[in-house]
């Protein structure tokens, strides 16, 4: 009996794939697969079970099982919302999906911005407190594939608001911390019309942070999408620190990490040194500090100690080792494994899987190109650029991938293009380095030297110790071609070897 998998009519007795007047034929055990999972009805199947019934009675590696996978994924195509028909489930295995996608303009995400939670606590010194909440309470949100979060929202996007940044919902609200107690109130508000859709008040102490923080992401995700499902609100929960000083820690740490300078990454590196002795093994915490080691090295900025590189690639492996399906966490390791421990496939492997996690979290969106951009696919690199713009063009991390679409044009030779796209990420931040390589490089392409030098003079103050050499070591070498033409624009303009 055929069967229909949204746009495809699978014939098992045949073992053929057609879709309109195409026909493909599959293998013995990519059709055995696709069958079973059929008879799933869209629950998922485990990989060992998988491999039982695929491969009755013989020993093979699960790495046969992760080939057919991907081959069927490209037979099948994707459905009409541009979503892949068999999806990975976490520390499961594999399901298909069975039900057929609404049209391209009803699939498309809303926009969710997480506004700033005002600190009514009377003491300035505890803002951080207030915004480490909204993060967390944006990567909770994060996880659900039907949302697009934005948060620390920009300065700009703030006066506009957020229904400019393309935002169809504001999550808001306040916190107020004395000593032990906590009081935090949170609203949902549809931005087009105000409209309040839900509010409500947590009261208790600190220890019961992580509650309401659940209870939080809960509502709102159930007020913007009722039919979400109870294992995607689950699968919502993040592994947290589990004290509260080591939380309290962390909390500190994280806007040292977003602003990228040198200063702010050291005292994130010495935060989450002292978050780690208290626990080693806590995969939030070792993506973060993953992160961290990968910026000084990419960066090119001074060391932390002997060698950094080296313990960068240890606290990735411990991080990939304990992410329990984390995007965040696979997105943060697998970044570090690629530019710093040179471990492409497995760097390139975490990437994807955060963002195959979530298509629409605009780190992982932003991570796939830049694992694209130094070792796969500049056209794909460009792609996934244009589409994190596209999703939120005032999005205070906009500077990343803007500098990353100037790389890719400058690769390629378009070299107006790529002082097009550097422009714009200087614009939205002027202390980032790779942005003023562009620029230095692009301008000294093109023979504009006294425009090369003058952003050269700005790298330089902003980072003295950069070289041709330095920066060189700080990047990706499975293909230097993808830095060379960079380095070759920055010794034009005058940077020491």
């Amino acid at each position: 009996m055929p069967y229909s998998i949204g746009p495809v009519l699978f014939d098992p007795a045949r073992r053929t794939l057609t879709r309109g007047d195409g026909v493909v034929e599959l293998g013995q055990k990519a059709s055995d697969l696709l069958l079973v999972l059929l008879k799933a009805d869209g629950a998922s199947v485990s990989k060992s079970d998988l491999m039982d019934r695929v491969w009755p009675d013989t020993t093979v590696e699960e790495g046969n099982l992760t080939v057919q996978i991907a081959q069927l994924r490209k037979v099948l195509g994707k459905d009409v919302a541009g979503r892949d028909l068999i999806v990975t489930v976490p520390r499961v295995g594999y399901r298909l999906v069975t039900e057929v996608a609404p049209s391209p303009d009803k699939a498309a995400p809303p926009i969710v911005a997480v506004g700033r939670f005002a600190n009514l606590g009377g003491d300035p010194a505890e803002a951080y407190f207030a915004d480490g909440i909204v993060d967390d309470i944006a990567a909770a949100l994060s996880r659900f594939r039907s949302l697009v979060v934005v948060t620390r929202l920009s300065q700009t996007a703030e006066r506009a608001g957020p229904e400019q940044a393309g935002a169809r919902y504001l999550v808001t609200g306040s916190v107020r911390r004395a000593g032990q107690r906590l009081r935090i109130g949170a609203q949902l508000v549809e931005c087009a019309t105000g409209a309040h859709l839900w509010a409500q008040n947590f009261d208790g102490d600190v220890t019961q942070i992580f509650d309401f923080q659940d209870q939080i992401s809960e509502s709102v995700a159930t007020h913007i999408e009722p039919n979400i499902r109870e294992v995607e609100i689950a699968h919502s929960r993040r592994e947290r620190p589990h004290s509260m000083a080591v939380y309290d820690i962390y909390l500190r740490a994280l806007p040292r990490i977003l602003s990228e300078s040198e200063p702010d990454n050291a005292e994130a590196w010495r935060l989450l040194s002292a978050a780690l002795d208290l626990e080693p093994e806590n995969g939030i915490l070792l993506g973060q500090a993953a992160w961290v080691l990968e910026h000084r090295s990419t960066m090119a900025w001074p060391s932390h100690g002997p060698d950094d590189r080296a313990l960068c690639t240890d606290i990735a492996r411990r991080g990939i080792d304990r992410a329990n399906g984390n995007p965040e966490v696979l997105s943060n390791c697998g970044i570090a494994l690629l530019q710093v421990a040179r471990e492409y496939d497995l760097g390139m492997a975490a990437i994807l899987a955060a963002y195959e996690a979530n298509p629409n979290h605009l780190t992982n969106v932003t991570r796939a190109g830049v694992a694209h951009l130094h070792c796969g696919s500049l056209d794909t690199a460009m792609d996934l650029f244009q589409r994190a713009n596209r999703l939120n063009p005032l999005d205070p991390a906009a500077h990343l991938w803007l500098a990353g679409a100037a790389h890719v044009q400058l690769l390629k030779g378009n070299f107006p293009e790529a002082l097009h796209w550097a422009a714009q990420s200087y614009a939205r931040n002027t202390k980032y380095d790779p942005v003023l390589w562009m620029l230095v490089a692009a301008n000294a392409h093109i023979g504009q030297l006294a425009e090369a030098r003058g952003y050269l003079a700005q790298l330089l103050h902003l980072n003295p110790t950069a070289t041709i050499a330095a920066i060189r070591r700080g990047q990706c070498a499975k293909d230097p071609g993808r830095i060379e033409p960079v380095l070759d624009g920055l010794r034009i303009a005058g940077l020491p070897e």
